[in-house]
């Protein structure tokens, strides 16, 4: 029987590295980089903060998604057996 646990990072990044980089580490990068481009560009900080928190949002949401999906299929294979 499957444990209820949640599978850890290592876990998603091992099984799917591509996926799990394009959910949880591109936005947090992208948010990074849009920050120091409104720095260096003078740029209001509310527009290029609230831009982050939308990504770093994305990025929370988009990862549990991963997870769970990832934690569905090992379940349905759990059952196959």
């Amino acid at each position: 029987m499957a444990s209820r646990r949640r599978p850890s990072f290592r876990e998603l990044f091992r099984t799917e590295p591509v996926t799990s980089a394009l959910l949880s580490v591109c936005p947090l990068v992208l948010a990074a980089g849009q920050l120091a481009n409104g720095y260096l560009n003078d740029l209001p900080p509310t527009i290029t903060l609230s831009f982050a928190v939308v990504m770093v949002a994305f990025a929370v949401v988009a990862t549990d998604h991963h997870a769970a999906r990832f934690r569905r299929r090992r379940l349905e294979a759990d059952l196959d057996r």
